[in-house]
């Protein structure tokens, strides 16, 4: 039986009370907090984030022509061929923090990690992850958006960008318009969230200020990748603090609620879809849980491959996806009243930095 399809009610504000029945999420609309800063959604936020780890908002400063305009560009890029891209735009030494990730080297720490084995195998067929088997077939490209800091401790979580030999005309002035709209989205909802969790409104700012944000899109060659059940990338969770995705052009993406729900999403029109981090989780010490994911070649998937191979547009399935993290050289510790003996012992205070590189050691990113 397929999942409910991810959607979202259409009212303009949030009540903090709201059920999230049959996959129906509200949309956090961000004009009027924008415009006048008005936090009234802010419970909301807050709230939806704990009951279900996502959320859908609406951000006026985001375009549509201007995703359009990016996944133009990455079509565009992925579908070049293998040496174009890999060695020359590949940083393995930086542990791939900018640049390409080629296909069959990030592996999804539920590949081998034994709590989320144990997890899987709990849950209902109906909601059922797909097992990972190993490396994901997917490629990725990692831009850095905003400014690092002077000195840092982790140089290598900070470096500079690659810019694609073919494409150094566009290239910095379309990832930078995309990537910085969709971080400005999730500075404002970070204001909310951190309202909402009774913290200074400015709290998760100070935090974000010269994090090693990443616009982050995938790639999966669907012309050899379409078999109906292949998973592109394996039931994981984000090791950063937010996670936000523009609407791609291939279904696929599947994301389990709080209360163990598989959901299909489906982003709506001029909306974005956000999800925790763990970085989130450490901060509200498990109030809010990292958001599992999985992106799988479904029947939905094919239909829309075949319809695009019709109309000669690209087989590759993109995200549109922008990684905010908190600052490496800040500590990750619960906050405020989430700061007790329990949430202190099950997340022990460390340094962003040295979190994700310990992340990114378990999905083998890092090596050295």
């Amino acid at each position: 039986m397929a999942a409910p399809p991810f959607s979202s009610t259409r009212s303009e504000r949030a009540d903090s009370s709201t059920q999230y029945d049959d996959g129906m999420l509200p949309v956090i609309d961000l004009d009027a907090f924008l415009k006048t800063k008005d936090t009234d959604q802010a419970r909301a936020v807050a709230s939806c984030l704990h009951e279900t780890g996502v959320l859908v908002v609406r951000d006026p400063r985001v375009s549509p022509a201007d995703n359009d305009e990016f996944m133009n560009l990455m079509e565009e890029y992925f579908g070049q061929a293998y040496d174009a891209k890999v060695p020359v735009d590949a940083r393995p030494a930086l542990h791939y923090q900018v640049g390409v990730t080629p296909d069959g080297v990030e592996v999804p720490f539920c590949a081998h990690d034994s709590t989320c084995l144990e997890e899987m195998s709990n849950q209902p067929q109906k909601h059922r992850a797909h097992l990972p088997k190993g490396a994901d077939p997917k490629w990725r490209f990692f831009w850095r958006l905003g400014e690092r800091p002077a000195e840092t401790k982790f140089a290598e979580l900070n470096a500079e960008p690659v810019v694609p030999a073919a494409f150094q005309d566009t290239w910095p002035t379309t990832m930078n318009k995309w990537g910085t709209r969709m971080l400005e989205a999730v500075q404002a909802v970070a204001e909310l969230a951190s309202v909402g969790f009774g913290w200074e409104a400015d709290t998760l700012a100070k935090l974000m200020h010269q994090g090693p944000h990443l616009l982050a899109p995938t790639g999966s060659d669907l012309s050899v990748h379409n078999e109906i059940g292949t998973v592109l990338a394996g039931y994981h969770s984000d090791l950063n603090l937010f996670t936000i995705h523009g609407k791609s052009r291939y279904p696929g993406l599947f994301v389990w609620l709080r209360d163990g729900r598989k959901i299909a999403v489906k982003v709506p029109d001029g909306c974005l879809l956000v999800q925790a981090g763990m970085q989130l989780e450490r901060l509200t010490g498990g109030y809010v849980k990292a958001g599992m994911h999985e992106v799988v070649c479904t029947e939905a998937t094919v239909e829309v491959l075949k319809a695009r191979k019709q109309r000669g547009e690209s087989p590759w399935r993109v995200s549109s996806t922008v990684f905010s993290h908190v600052n490496s050289d800040q500590t990750l510790r619960p906050l405020g009243k989430f700061d007790e003996p329990e949430s202190n012992e099950r997340y022990p205070a460390m340094l962003a930095g040295t979190f994700v590189q310990k992340e990114l050691e378990r999905i083998a990113l890092k090596t050295t």
